[in-house]
């Protein structure tokens, strides 16, 4: 114990004693572990939000409109439009590999008026079984029942910035609102979902499909009885998205007359594929931010190399007097050997410690949208400090090697 203190003792000395060449070779180390975790925990951060904007959606979710497909199969010079059914709805409820599905009407022409004010939000006319496929957490009150559905309630649940502009200040469960003057009573509120100033969702406003379809049926849909907006649907699992995709493609083929194979007369998305394809974008991203950042950690250490053998080179006297009075080439080696280790891994811990602060800085900061604040990846540290440790014996062993290998007589001799 005592001889490895007498080695920090002379690291420090040496290290003193060479200040600037010390502190960049030192800072080369640093900021290469530093950069190295900064940068895969911004990687990370975009990952979670984007995650967290998917899950405010909800878990799953497949979307489908109404498309346009040829009128006659194969010729794609005369393409009608077709729009989707609660026939749809109900046919695509019997799909194998679909878990569970819901028709929507929505319109953006009506307007919400209070005794207070007035808004112009979306409204979705829809059935209890959405809050359990879309993400919906009702803050206040309760949400739609099957008994609104079945008697055709004119009941309504707001959006949080809905309820903000027709009840600002005041109570708005049991209230009542005029929708292109039709009565409803506000039934419950929906919680504010995401931030800053994209509100879009939080504009939507829910009522029963059946009172929807009685009194704001959807426009523009020539004359297709029991027409909807779009359909939402999950798959059994998340393996079994193609297969439910498929499925509901054959169904709509089928009730629209059109080839299902043609993927041009659906008009979709597909939550789960677009979070897998950026899921793998970001995986690519932290490869690439790895690499660089495990490139600086490379530079850093060649100059920890480079100072130990200036140091070795400097000492050379040194060395040869204690060889001279019996030190073993081993003792030197390890001497040497520690030295260089010792270098890295403080510089290394200064960088990891620096990350880990300006993160730390930056969570108490506002996230813009789609953007969490970066942190620390755990992966990540222990790939810096395997990192760390593999260029640390790297700087300390091959100078260490070289130092041991100097003869005495030689050493002495040496200005």
């Amino acid at each position: 114990m005592r001889v490895l203190f007498e080695i920090f003792g002379q690291t420090l000395s040496t290290l003193w004693a060479h200040k600037l060449r010390s502190f960049l070779t030192m800072f080369g180390i640093a900021w290469g572990v530093g950069s190295l975790l900064l940068l895969v925990g911004l990687g990370e951060g975009f990952r979670s939000g984007n995650k967290k904007q998917f899950d405010e959606l909800g878990e799953n979710v497949m979307f489908i409109w109404g498309g346009r497909a040829p009128a006659v199969n194969g010729d794609f010079n005369s393409m009608r439009p077709y729009y989707l059914t609660y026939k749809d709805y109900l046919d695509i409820l019997t799909a194998p590999h679909v878990k569970s599905a819901v028709p929507v009407i929505q319109r953006s022409d009506i307007r919400a008026v209070s005794d207070f004010y007035q808004s112009s939000g979306q409204i979705l006319g829809t059935l209890p079984i959405f809050n359990q496929i879309r993400y919906v957490p009702v803050e206040e009150g309760r949400w739609l029942n099957d008994l609104d559905t079945t008697q055709r309630r004119r009941v309504i649940v707001l959006g949080a910035e809905t309820r903000r502009l027709l009840f600002p200040g005041r109570p708005a469960i049991g209230s009542t609102i005029l929708l292109n003057g039709i009565s409803f009573e506000v039934i419950g509120v929906v919680k504010r979902i995401g931030h800053g100033d994209n509100n879009n969702q939080n504009l939507k406003n829910f009522v029963p499909y059946t009172t929807m379809h009685e009194n704001f049926p959807p426009l523009n849909v020539g004359d297709t009885p029991d027409a909807i907006s779009f359909i939402d649907y999950q798959p059994v699992d998340r393996a079994s998205h193609e297969i439910a995709k498929t499925e509901v493609h054959q169904i709509l083929g089928r009730n629209h007359g059109f080839d299902y194979t043609d993927e041009d007369a659906f008009d979709e998305w597909d939550t789960i594929k677009t979070v897998d394809s950026i899921g793998k974008i970001f995986d690519a991203m932290n490869m690439f931010l790895g690499s660089v950042g495990l490139v600086t950690l490379a530079l850093g250490a060649i100059g920890i190399i480079n100072i130990m053998l200036v140091a070795v080179a400097d000492r050379t006297r040194e060395i040869g007097l204690r060889k001279a009075l019996g030190a073993t080439n081993s003792s030197i080696m390890f001497q040497f050997f520690v030295e260089g280790a010792f270098l890295t891994l403080f510089s290394g811990g200064l960088g990891m410690a620096g990350a880990a602060a300006l993160m730390a800085a930056l969570s108490t900061l506002p996230s813009p949208p789609g953007w969490d604040t970066p942190r620390l990846v755990p992966t990540t540290a222990a790939l810096a400090i395997i990192s760390l440790a593999v260029a640390g014996v790297a700087a300390g062993l091959y100078p260490a090697r070289q130092a041991a290998l100097l003869q005495p007589v030689e050493a002495l001799r040496r200005e």
